[in-house]
């Protein structure tokens, strides 16, 4: 919990992940501020009772107000998506690092106690990650230093900034990479969902045209863990509490192909689909799983939802959603 009871801030909070870690903190009694880029009318959660603010945190003033008063810090706020978005904006990933920068320094200058930064999966080594069924990925396998371009690379960069605040400034900071990050109330449709999100509006879109087909990016090989969101929460607030000053993995070790994503969503769906493979979209590395080694050794705990009962509510909260959007008109 935060310190004192203190104001906690969120940034990304008209985000997934964010919008779920403001109602998180708000439901625990802290008093938190929401920041986000976005009009307030396209958050994916607003609360009555939370301090919502609309500003651009690439500028300096603006992380400045966000600052004040604030006891911690949770740094979600970035430019991402899914692997087609990321692939094709690879400036605009890294351009975050204005966030994280003057976040940092304004975190710093403003006496906040402790400072989470959300990393990502996407720091590791490519070729760590060839074979569909390589070892999982341990911390230490970040370097030598090989991320994903544009993305990865604005992540590790941050990372060692965290790094630095903390070791010169003495700004606590903790650094957690998500692995795949699933659940409701976020991207389904428009370039910046996750593949479990696509993956479920792909089956729905597919019931209500009755083609009887699915696309799928790659060959359906390719290996990923999926993490449900409220494995996430619990896994950022851990983190942000204990004495764990390097970056540690948050993510599920539950391996799966995206043919057995594919297949569970049949299963809650109750349909069988004939699968048409798109060789030449962006598939991202051939294989991804998270090693909790270090963060059970800290914690004596790991992400626990398995994915077929995260799946569950996370396609009904979608399909109440495509229902509502389209109705019976195609997608």
């Amino acid at each position: 919990m935060a310190a004192n009871n203190g104001l906690v801030l969120v940034t990304g909070g008209g985000g997934f992940i964010g919008g779920h870690l403001v109602d998180f903190y708000r439901k625990r009694g802290l008093p938190v501020r929401s920041v986000d880029i976005k009009p307030l009318d396209e958050w994916f959660q607003v609360f009555d009772d939370v301090d919502n603010v609309v500003a651009d945190l690439t500028f300096p003033d603006s992380c400045r107000k966000a600052c004040r008063g604030v006891s911690e810090v949770y740094n979600l706020a970035a430019d991402m998506g899914g692997i087609g978005f990321i692939g094709a904006h690879k400036a605009e990933c890294m351009l975050s690092v204005l966030i994280s920068t003057h976040m940092l320094v304004e975190a710093r200058d403003a006496g906040v106690e402790r400072f989470f930064y959300s990393s990502s999966a996407c720091v590791y080594a490519e070729d760590k990650q060839k074979d569909p069924w390589a070892a999982p990925l341990k911390e230490q396998d970040a370097y030598p230093a090989m991320a994903e371009d544009g993305y990865g690379w604005e992540k590790l960069f941050t990372e060692r900034m965290c790094r630095h605040f903390t070791e010169d400034y003495g700004l606590l900071t903790r650094v957690a990479r998500f692995h795949n990050v699933y659940g409701p109330n976020g991207h389904w449709e428009g370039g910046r969902e996750k593949a479990p999100a696509a993956i479920i509006r792909k089956v729905l879109e597919t019931t209500t045209r009755g083609t009887g087909e699915i696309e799928i990016w790659g060959d359906g090989t390719q290996t990923r863990s999926f993490m449900h969101i409220d494995d996430c929460l619990q896994g950022v607030d851990r983190i942000m509490h204990a004495d764990i000053g390097e970056p540690v993995n948050l993510g599920s070790d539950e391996l799966v192909t995206i043919n057995d994503l594919v297949s569970i969503v049949e299963d809650i769906a109750g349909v069988k689909l004939e699968r048409r493979y798109k060789l030449d979209a962006p598939k991202g590395v051939n294989g991804r799983n998270s090693d909790n080694t270090l963060i059970r050794s800290y914690l004596d705990w790991v992400p626990s939802i398995t994915l077929r009962d995260g799946m569950k509510p996370t396609y009904r909260w979608i399909e109440e959603e495509f229902r509502a959007r389209y109705g019976g008109r195609r997608a």
